[in-house]
């Protein structure tokens, strides 16, 4: 199966479903306030999911709880039986569901009260992090509970995973955020990925073992820092399963928008996957996967974020010893965490094989000054050879932003062609339009668009690649490249005699003419730059060598940087004269001769 297909399936059906369901707020008029409809429209579609799929062993659950209830089981066993005659980790042992509720329109709150705490513990706690009992509360008071869940009721309500596969759910689920999110005037790109963004990344990540998973399949472990409603990790199990319908993927992650939160981990419930491994809270100072590695890792972290709130527990883990903590190599701007995230993910990489692929924008290749945090984190993820790989996407891919964003591949695990070397893409100029724009996004990766990506990087060289309209360059430059030598350069006080002041046989610093830098590349002797390129045009200038520091940035856009050459003033001219023949020709046609 393309990845094509598997995007097509975002289209008409999935949009028409959830705009049928979103239609439901429109009894909520008066009584919420629009950004306020998602509050209502969310967690009672996962509720409803829930519904539908427990509706066929629904009364052999209530039964045999009713049983166990009077038997007095610990609830331990008693979750265990229920979760079994249900077929999912969950189940309601209430004897209402939605088409009950509405024999009994008089007690419609109490009885969706009975409804709601008839619920397992592990769809309580989803049901808690939507804050749904104070919604519910306006929703009766306001007469209008019974009638949304009349609604849901409806066909536009069905969601059985008969009818709706877990991968539809998905896109439904991304589409109702997406439009709370614009009634709320919040960026809808804050809560998930676009997936032919996803599905890009799906394919780096498992590119070197495409072969031998097809073959033997696989048993892997995943994880998503800042998994929002957990699409990414969902889309890396099925880009697996498409290779191998043996492949088998155990995913975990961290959100800290509880409502994202509650959606992953209903979405896990009902694929019968990982729940327990969905966590709920704040990566940067609260993290949930202490002590874990992964053999994947792919993530979407909030940048241009500030990381004020953890400022206190995320400095306690960088003064840890050596490198204890995650954040040992550096601290990046307190204005901007995302080179937090990337650190953390590193550190959860398994030894020997593990492979992230982390969204970064434009400012972690090159912000910050040699002996900055953000240089010397670039220093650690490049001297200690994670960096295998880093392409800069279109502009106008993701939903919340224009701006120029770029695929970050690590590894614990490069292989021996890669070893010491760091593969830039330019993939800028690879995407197709869209015909309709979706926020900030007017371009997508289409399968030309993502095999041309996959191909250049499997390829491994100097090289450019074109397809069409399509066009990609990969360069392949040794880790050192990045690296340079900060030096501090000072002119001396000179004498009468017009030579240096020396004291203790050193040359003294004449204050008033201050201080300058050289950035001198790795690889060049110090000595014999400083002797080239300075000492010609201040003859007694040296240097300080006590306060050399080192840094290291990747100035993508200096390395791809084509020069156009302007145009001919001749060729200005003509145009100009062009322009003035068809500005004449206008005016009479407009005032004649007048």
């Amino acid at each position: 199966m393309s990845l094509n297909s598997l995007q097509k399936q975002t289209n008409k059906n999935i949009q028409e479903k959830a705009n049928l369901i979103w239609e439901i707020a429109t009894h909520l008029v008066g009584l919420f306030k629009p950004h306020e409809y998602g509050k209502v429209i969310l967690p009672m579609t996962v509720l409803k999911r829930f519904d539908d799929a427990l509706k066929p062993t629904k009364d052999a659950v209530v039964n045999q709880a009713k049983k166990l209830d009077e038997q007095g089981v610990t609830s331990q066993v008693r979750d265990g039986i229920l979760t079994s005659i249900s077929g999912y980790s969950f189940y309601n042992s209430s004897k209402f569901d939605f088409e009950k509720l509405l024999s009994e329109p008089d007690d419609i709150e109490i009885n969706f009260e009975d409804y709601l705490q008839g619920f397992s513990d592990n769809i309580k706690d989803i049901i808690e992090n939507f804050e749904f009992a104070k919604t519910v509360d306006t929703m009766a008071k306001g007469n209008v509970l019974y009638v949304v869940i009349q609604e849901f009721c409806s066909e536009k309500g069905e969601m059985s995973p008969k009818t709706t596969t877990s991968m539809d759910m998905g896109y439904i689920f991304e589409e109702l955020i997406r439009k709370f999110s614009e009634s709320y005037n919040e960026e809808a790109g804050a809560h998930f990925t676009s997936r032919d963004v996803i599905y890009l990344m799906t394919e780096l990540l498992v590119s070197p073992e495409r072969e031998k998973i097809a073959e033997n399949g696989c048993s892997k472990t995943a994880y998503d820092m800042a998994m929002g409603t957990s699409q990414m990790l969902g889309c890396l199990t099925e880009r697996l399963r498409v290779i191998n319908e043996d492949a088998d993927l155990t995913s975990f992650g961290q959100e800290f928008n509880p409502e994202t939160y509650a959606i992953a981990k209903a979405d896990m419930l009902i694929k019968g996957g990982n729940a327990s491994g969905m966590k709920y809270g704040d990566t940067l100072s609260n993290d949930k996967f202490s002590g874990y590695e992964f053999d994947y890792i792919i993530s979407n972290p909030p940048f241009g974020i500030d990381w004020k709130r953890e400022k206190d527990a995320v400095e306690n883990e960088y003064k840890k010893e050596g490198f204890e903590g995650r954040f040992g190599p550096g601290l990046p701007a307190i204005s901007d965490g995302q080179m937090l995230f990337m650190l953390n993910g590193v550190k959860k990489l398994k030894h020997g094989s593990g492979r992230m692929a982390i969204i970064q924008n434009g400012s972690s290749l090159f912000t910050g000054d040699a002996g900055s945090g953000s240089s010397n984190i670039r220093q650690y993820v490049i001297s200690e050879d994670l960096v295998e790989t880093i392409i800069q996407l279109p502009t106008d891919l993701f939903y919340n932003t224009g701006i120029s964003t770029y695929i970050w591949l690590l590894t614990k695990g490069k292989e021996e062609h890669r070893k010491g070397k760091v593969q830039l893409i330019d993939a800028s100029k690879c995407f197709k339009k869209r015909r309709k724009n979706i926020g900030n996004k007017r371009v997508d990766l289409d399968d030309n668009c993502i095999s041309l990506i996959v191909k250049a990087y499997e390829e491994f060289d100097n090289e450019e690649y074109t397809d069409g309209d399509l066009h990609i360059e990969s360069k392949v430059f040794d880790n050192d490249y990045f690296g340079y030598t900060k030096v501090t350069v000072l002119t001396p006080i000179l004498g009468e005699d017009g030579k240096p002041v020396l004291k203790k046989g050193k040359p003294q610093p004449d204050k008033e003419k201050g201080t300058d830098t050289e950035i001198i590349p790795f690889g060049e002797d110090i000595d014999e730059y400083f002797k080239k390129n300075v000492t010609p045009y201040n003859e007694f200038a040296y240097m300080d060598r006590k306060k050399d520091k080192v840094g290291y940035e990747i100035p993508f856009t200096r390395l791809f940087y084509k020069f156009v050459p302007p145009v001919p003033s001749e060729d200005i001219f003509a145009e100009i004269k062009e322009l003035e023949a068809e500005e004449t020709t206008l005016m009479k046609e407009l005032f004649g001769n007048a």
